[in-house]
């Protein structure tokens, strides 16, 4: 995929908060967060728990099964049980709607 995709506005997603969308056939978290957007494959990479589920605080969004957590802008896994970053995609705002741009992961 080489384009952005709209799939939000900016007021579906509170801050801090999440929003389980999809773009192409994959699931995806939009977190919003001090004021900026971040986008996740919607997937612990522990057990395949929906990251959409869980609790977004301190930079970070928590599985809601085991408490595994991942930084918001790397993807990088921050706590056990999770050892393996989950993928990360590019999101940009103009106005009030909210683009995603797969990556190449």
């Amino acid at each position: 995929m080489s384009d952005f995709v709209a799939v939000a506005s900016t007021s579906d997603v509170p801050d801090p908060g999440s929003l389980l969308v999809e773009v192409e056939e994959r699931l995806l978290v939009l977190i919003h967060a001090a004021g900026a957007f971040y986008v996740l494959d919607d997937v612990c990479t522990h057990d395949g728990g929906p990251l959409s589920e869980g609790p977004v605080a301190s930079g970070a969004i928590a599985c809601p099964r085991h408490g595994a957590k991942f930084d918001i802008r790397t993807g990088a896994a921050l706590t056990m049980p999770a050892t393996r970053p989950t993928a990360v995609h590019e999101v940009k705002v103009e106005g009030e709607q909210v683009f995603i741009k797969l990556s190449g992961a």
